[in-house]
């Protein structure tokens, strides 16, 4: 099956769209879309592929997906601006904007710790729900009352969903809007794109349907089969609440009524074209939007948590600032001074200050450890700018 790539690029720009239409090899069922913008100008924007294989639903230029992690980088920004504002403060505790988060021993977490993944927070020790999850309420409270799961100052580990709310719950205390009205309002509404933290019901039937790869749902498989507690396998599952590959042909999200919730460690929604934008927006005026200044950013974007976890793992491993992803053997972006944020399943959005680049590649074939699609599209930019 030939996939008909649609869409256009400037010239010089060949290499990154042979390496997108690259990605489809061996992948029928798969859709993506590709969009960068350099100094706030679309330079490339395509798009490919199925957005629902039950129904042959073609990708289309505006088609959203489910972007996972990359909501984090979204949520970073959001507090970012906040403290740019004066708002919020990263080296406060998250304990003077949450009085209650101060409970079982996390009175002195700050707000940068708790971004940087080491509030010990990265999974809970109860057993949740589908319906806790989608519960508001009951998430930053359940939160809120949990004692870290190692001493706060001795290292970090993933917060693969718990992040969310973390960052969530600080922007609900600044603003007093959730996160999701929030985004509408600094970001979505002002720069003009297709992107939701908290997707309305009406637009139910927009976004493209998730598959998982037989390998990632094998190596989930394989998680799931180490002794307890597994606290990172636990970290995406929350107990029972969701899969741990995240979706299932009508279950995680790909169910509605999640993709409704504001889950904002994972449950962002977005186009290609959307991802770049914002992206694009952190640094330099994009559609007359600048989303935070420079100094904020240098400081949101030193290296906090990087290496071994207190869990272990393999490598490579990833590193991270103040919630932004930072460039690494595990997620490469042009260079050292890029940030941003990757997603499960082939999720990539990010900007380069150096460049003014904003970068977004959304896809809803999702695959685990072997999935270089991204890597290969953002090393063809790389040879090109």
């Amino acid at each position: 099956m030939t996939i008909q790539i649609q869409g256009s690029f400037e010239p010089g720009f060949e290499a990154v769209a042979d390496a997108f239409a690259a990605a489809f090899a061996g992948r029928p069922e798969m859709g993506a879309g590709l969009h960068v913008l350099v100094k706030g100008r679309s330079v490339i924007d395509l798009w490919a592929g199925v957005a629902d294989a039950r129904t042959d639903r073609a990708w289309a230029e505006d088609t959203p997906s489910v972007v996972f992690s990359c909501t984090k980088g979204l949520m970073s920004i959001l507090v970012a601006r906040l403290v740019e504002d004066g708002r919020l403060a990263y080296d406060a505790p998250v304990a003077r904007y949450w009085p209650e988060f101060a409970a079982a021993g996390k009175a002195e977490i700050t707000v940068g710790q708790a971004l940087a993944h080491q509030a010990g927070l990265s999974a809970p020790r109860d057993t949740l729900s589908e319906d806790d999850i989608v519960d508001w309420e009951r998430m930053v409270s359940v939160l809120a009352a949990q004692a870290p799961l190692w001493p706060i100052g001795s290292g970090y580990a993933y917060h693969a969903l718990t992040h969310g709310w973390l960052a969530g719950e600080l922007v609900r205390r600044a603003t007093g809007l959730s996160p999701g009205t929030y985004f509408q309002q600094l970001i979505v509404e002002p720069l003009g794109v297709d992107a939701w933290i908290g997707l309305p019901e009406a637009l139910a039937d927009r976004p493209a349907h998730l598959q998982v790869s037989a390998a990632l749902s094998a190596l989930w498989a394989e998680e799931a089969q180490k002794p307890a507690p597994n606290w990172p396998y636990r970290a995406m599952t929350l107990g029972d609440a969701l899969p741990a590959d995240l979706v299932t042909d009508e279950g995680g999200f790909n169910r509605q009524r999640i993709r409704a919730a504001e889950i904002p460690g994972a449950g962002g929604i977005a186009s290609a074209k959307a991802l770049a934008t914002i992206w694009s927006a952190t640094v330099v005026p994009t559609g007359g939007v600048r989303l935070i200044d420079d100094a904020v950013i240098a400081e949101a974007t030193r290296a906090r948590s990087e290496g071994v976890s207190v869990f272990g793992g393999d490598p490579p491993y990833s590193r991270w600032g103040y919630g932004f992803q930072l460039d690494s053997e595990a997620r490469r972006y042009l260079d050292a001074g890029c940030f941003g944020h990757d997603g499960a399943g082939g999720q990539v959005g990010f900007a380069d200050p150096k460049r003014q680049i904003g970068f977004g590649f959304v896809t809803n074939w999702m695959m685990g450890p072997e999935d270089q699609r991204a890597t290969e599209i953002i090393s063809a930019l790389r040879k090109v700018v």
